[in-house]
């Protein structure tokens, strides 16, 4: 996707439309437009959240549509809702390694807050979720007018239900079934979203290495009637999990996303996460369906 760039003026209007005195914060804060910014080889894109415009109540996380001063729009999970920084991790390890892995994900970018932004907010409960989730934030690019999956209505290539499958497996998606898909049919293609329940071995780390080869239930999943080529993406896509593949997407996650964890620096939950997917990759008869112990 092409980066965005606009004026400053710009970035700022719908803000200016609800509260001045938000808009001069931002003018300050953000220093300058977005082109004038560093983008760092090997990292996330970042925007700044200039507006709050919409909470989406499907979710239990309470995410929210938010413009930004790239005069993007983004699906934002707070740091500061219930799930905690952990599925912000989630959402970046499996999200990024899906993308390298050839299947259709919205960009992730890391949305830094402002609890300035709260003040045009009339919803308590919003007001709350922003001031508790101050800094770096997931954003995921917004599709408007992009439906929800009906596994009747759209029948999925093979090769693309094969490999989402697999991928699904190896990094324990237990929310892709058929009560909650989490894609989306967008332009007449499928896109996968909201991994945050990915990866559930890290919220219990004194007891994940052993699960780290563990089956995946898939009984549920609801792009199974359609993974028929299953017997060969599936080993396929294992063999592109490699320890430098895993390290990249690792890697991408903010370092204050693990400040927070049980591991005295970042770089030591770093290494936790990835001696436990590079020892699940190493694996693949353990968790891939359909691939004979």
């Amino acid at each position: 996707m092409a980066e965005r760039s606009y004026p400053i003026y710009a970035v700022v209007h719908g803000a200016a439309d609800s509260d001045p005195e938000i808009a001069a914060l931002l003018r300050q804060r953000l220093g300058g437009p977005p082109s004038a910014r560093t983008r760092v080889s090997g990292v996330l894109s970042e925007v700044i959240a200039t507006r709050y415009v919409t909470p989406l109540r499907e979710g239990g996380s309470l995410p929210g549509i938010v413009e930004a001063d790239n005069l993007g729009t983004y699906v934002v999970k707070f740091r500061g809702a219930g799930q905690g920084p952990k599925a912000l991790v989630a959402e970046v390890v499996s999200g990024e390694l899906a993308r390298r892995l050839g299947l259709p994900v919205p960009e992730l970018v890391v949305t830094q807050l402002d609890p300035v932004v709260a003040r045009a907010e009339p919803d308590e409960e919003v007001q709350e979720l922003i001031k508790a989730s101050a800094g770096a934030n997931l954003g995921m690019d917004y599709l408007p007018g992009a439906l929800g999956y009906d596994p009747v209505a759209h029948p999925v290539d093979a090769e693309l239900a094969s490999r989402t499958l697999a991928f699904d497996a190896f990094v324990e998606n237990v929310d892709r079934s058929w009560r909650n898909p989490n894609l989306l049919i967008w332009h007449g293609g499928l896109w996968l979203i909201d991994h945050g329940a990915t990866l559930y071995f890290h919220h219990n780390w004194p007891r994940a290495a052993n699960v780290v080869h563990r089956a995946y239930k898939w009984d549920d999943h609801v792009l199974k009637p359609y993974a028929t080529a299953l017997a060969t993406a599936g080993p396929e896509l294992a063999a592109q999990l490699t320890p430098a593949l895993l390290t990249e997407v690792i890697d991408l996650v903010p370092d204050e996303w693990l400040a927070e964890f049980d591991f005295a620096a970042p770089a030591e939950a770093r290494r936790a996460y990835l001696d436990h997917l590079v020892a699940r990759a190493a694996e693949p008869a353990a968790w891939l369906p359909g691939v004979p112990a």
